[in-house]
Formats: C-alpha cells, sequence, structure tokens
C-alpha cells in the first residue's frame, strides 16, 4: 500500500503525498522559507578582513628588508610604534593628536654601519609607485631624516623623504634602486638574491 511520504497515511500514489498533506503543502512551504530566512538573518555578518592581508604583506616586505640588511653588515633594529612601545596600538585607536600622530609614523627600523645611523621606513607596493602624499597628506610627517624602502613584486627601491618633498617620486620606469643609494655601500649581487625573493613572496599579490 502507498504511504504518503510526509505523513504516512495511506495514498494513492508512491513517493506521493495524502489529501491531507497535499491541501497543506504551500503552508509548509512558508513556514520553510521563514526558518530559512530567520537561519540566514542570524549568520553573523563577514568581517572585512583585508586590513590583515594588507598587515601581512608589510610584515612580510620588513622581514625582507630587515634580513637583507643584515646580510649586507648592518645592525638593525626594529623601531616602529609595535617594537618600541608593546601594546600602544590599542590605546591609540582614534587619538589624533600631536604626540600619538608622531608615536603611529616611527619609522619601521633602524640601520646601523661604520658609524652612521639611518631611520628606514619600508613599504609595499605592488604598483612600484610611492608619492609624497603616500606618507605625508598634511605636510607634518615627523622624520624627515628617513630613508624610505619600496618593496615591489621585481624590485627594491629607495628614496629618502626629503626627495620626496622635493617633488620626486618612485615609479615603475625609475632607477632609484637601494643599491644606488650612496647612503650604503651595498652588495648589489646580495640585493639582486633578495629580489628574487620578493618576487617568490608577492607574484600573486
Amino acid at each position: 500500500m502507498a504511504e504518503c511520504t510526509q505523513c504516512g497515511k495511506y495514498t494513492k500514489f508512491n513517493g506521493g503525498l495524502c489529501y491531507d498533506c497535499y491541501n497543506n503543502k504551500d503552508e509548509v512551504l512558508v513556514v520553510k522559507k521563514e526558518s530559512n530566512k530567520e537561519a540566514s538573518d542570524s549568520k553573523p555578518a563577514v568581517k572585512d578582513t583585508s586590513w590583515v592581508y594588507n598587515l601581512i604583506k608589510g610584515r612580510i616586505a620588513e622581514t625582507l628588508v630587515e634580513e637583507l640588511f643584515l646580510s649586507l653588515g648592518f645592525q638593525v633594529f626594529k623601531y616602529g610604534m609595535e617594537n618600541t612601545i608593546p601594546g600602544i596600538m590599542e590605546l591609540l585607536k582614534g587619538v589624533k593628536d600631536e604626540v600619538a600622530m608622531e608615536i603611529k609614523r616611527m619609522p619601521d627600523l633602524v640601520v646601523y654601519k661604520d658609524s652612521r645611523a639611518h631611520f628606514i621606513e619600508v613599504k609595499f607596493r605592488a604598483s612600484e609607485s610611492f608619492k609624497l602624499k603616500d606618507i605625508d597628506k598634511n605636510g607634518d610627517y615627523p622624520y624627515q631624516n628617513a630613508l624610505i624602502v619600496i618593496v615591489s613584486k621585481k624590485h627594491i627601491k629607495c628614496i629618502s623623504f626629503l626627495e620626496l618633498a622635493d617633488g620626486k617620486e618612485i615609479t615603475p620606469t625609475c632607477h632609484n634602486y637601494l643599491g644606488k643609494r650612496k647612503e650604503f655601500e651595498t652588495d648589489k649581487e646580495k640585493i639582486i638574491e633578495y629580489c628574487q625573493y620578493a618576487v617568490k613572496f608577492f607574484e600573486n599579490v
């Protein structure tokens, strides 16, 4: 004997509904739709994690430059606020006074060799482009003696803040390679080696 697939009562058709269940099917569908809607509404909103992705890219670029300078015989010190003043990042969220802004913009590294020290700010740019407005929107950047190292998918370039302020910039076609900086007696072959690392890390970015 054929049974209703919903309640088990007699029905004329195998795999079908009985008379009562057939008449109530629209009501059942409405209930199911409402319950599905409630379930979807109760799902937690997906958080925007793009900042985490950008943070990871920046950390990889910073580590790459740190290891490069170490391999070139420099002493390297982590100087950014995360390292110098642990825990202050959370405290300064939303704070925009002069001291807070200066702390937030502390360069990433200090490198030292041959009795000379340099502030190093590391930036990853897939576009291989960097202008003054990327670091100094309001004309009050406090570390005017800093050098900005730009890591891209193909090159490691460098420009000083003063050069940016003078209207110069990093572009895909410029020749501001780190190995050409007068501040460093750098090993060009070693820099090429680290550029190859950059290609491996960032080729899909």
